[in-house]
């Protein structure tokens, strides 16, 4: 078993474990009831979101500095992984805020910016494909990258800078110790899933890119 494959493995086996304990063995909140459950896997979602969308950043950063392709390849393979987890945090948002609100959807300031997101970087994957040259492909899609990163600070502020029906950041530091022991194996379980994702990505990515250049086979 190669250490990728026995990452995948780790992360699933982690986030396992996370789940029973928050779904079935933690009490439920006392103020929230059995909807707060769904914190534990909301949370470390977006959480896995933002990483995703720091990394098209920081990978961005790497490309326009050296111009090697190998960098593109892993920001364009953490946006994708950022606009599923982006998806993902709405869905569960609305599950929790519908018994929580009282409404399914609300356009809170968290709700709002976080929901932008996924057209800002599935237009940085649309942008993409409006050019078959690698290189300017991934100067686009660098500058892009950086761009629009200006909104995940955003998005975390928002709760901050304007009165919000969502709650502040939840934390390991900001509940019961039992629930932020689970909170925080939601964090390691779920980054690892990510990192196993990505490079998976990456690898395959590679393999497409190297497949173009080579053109199609003759005969």
């Amino acid at each position: 078993m190669n250490k990728l494959t026995m990452l995948g493995w780790v992360s699933i086996a982690l986030i396992a474990v996370g789940s029973v304990l928050g779904l079935a063995v933690l009490p439920a909140d006392a103020l929230q009831g059995e909807v707060q459950r769904l914190l534990y896997v909301h949370v470390p979602v977006a959480w896995v979101m933002m990483l995703a969308f720091f990394v098209v950043f920081l990978m961005s950063i790497l490309y326009l500095v050296q111009r090697q392709l190998k960098w593109d390849l892993l920001a364009v393979s953490a946006a994708e992984l950022g606009v599923l987890a982006a998806v993902l945090t709405l869905i569960l948002g609305t599950l929790w805020g519908r018994p929580t609100w009282g409404i399914w959807w609300a356009w809170d300031p968290r709700v709002t910016t976080t929901a932008l997101l996924v057209p800002i970087y599935t237009g940085y994957l649309v942008v993409r494909s409006m050019t078959e040259d690698p290189d300017r492909r991934a100067r686009w899609a660098a500058v892009i990258g950086l761009i629009a990163f200006v909104q995940v600070p955003i998005v975390y502020l928002s709760v901050f800078w304007w009165r919000s029906l969502h709650q502040p950041p939840s934390s390991p530091q900001s509940m019961w110790s039992a629930y932020g022991l689970v909170m925080l194996l939601g964090f390691v379980a779920y980054t690892l899933a990510f990192a196993y994702l990505w490079l998976r990505r990456y690898r395959l990515a590679a393999t497409e890119l190297e497949l173009e250049l080579s053109g199609p086979e003759e005969g």
